[in-house]
């Protein structure tokens, strides 16, 4: 029997229901909400209900923005025969904060994963390999993370490319890279999986 009122109850069980988030941090982030001024609370429920009124998919790149196109895609500086593929929009974020990438994107939202039945239908692929199709890209760099998935999703879009290139001559200039990964900087070779230590091996270059 439980001694909370229902309202609080509804919202554990619903915070619960986001990724990485369990019973315990569900109940603090309830009860947080539930000291918070009223003027404050009213704000955060607005931003969640307006959330999907006001972003939209880019059609070319389908990132999220509140244009169509996005920012990044109408940006007349940005060299758009290079196009870095990502899983999601989150990690746009990161790639711009280096400042040192000034090509386009293109967000697959999610990975192919067959046990959680994420098949490449499911993916934003096919708007990729349509883009590909128009002959106006140079590069495709492939930044799927570094998992099983990740390089599974690389692998079967690398596929779908040279397949592509088979049958259109035009398209033979285009270059297909991933992302160097190996050992983070000030990591101990002692602590590194085997997998990191492969690939530190196989991207190493004259020092």
């Amino acid at each position: 029997m439980s001694f909370l009122p229902k309202t609080i109850e509804k919202l554990i069980e619903t915070f619960q229901k986001l990724p990485g988030i369990g019973p315990k941090t569900a109940g603090r982030l309830t009860f947080y909400l539930l000291h918070m001024p009223q003027e404050a609370l009213d704000n955060f429920s607005r931003n969640i209900a307006d959330l999907k009124k006001t972003v939209v998919y880019c059609s070319i790149c389908s990132n999220i923005a509140e244009t169509d196109p996005c920012s990044i895609c109408d940006d007349i500086t940005r060299d758009i025969k290079t196009v870095c593929v990502v899983e999601n929009p989150i990690e746009i974020l990161s790639i711009e904060k280096t400042g040192k990438y000034k090509g386009v994107y293109h967000v697959l939202h999610g990975a192919i994963n067959p046990l959680n039945n994420i098949g490449p239908d499911e993916l934003k692929i096919e708007q990729l390999l349509k883009r590909i199709s128009s002959g106006n890209i140079r590069e495709i760099i492939l930044a799927t993370n570094l998992n099983m998935e990740g390089e599974a999703t690389a692998m079967y879009i690398k596929r779908e490319i040279l397949n592509i290139k088979s049958k259109n001559e035009n398209l033979n200039g285009i270059s297909i890279t991933r992302l160097a990964h190996g050992l983070p900087v000030g990591a101990d070779l002692e602590y590194a999986d085997e997998v990191t230590l492969s690939h530190a091996l196989e991207g190493r270059r004259e020092f």
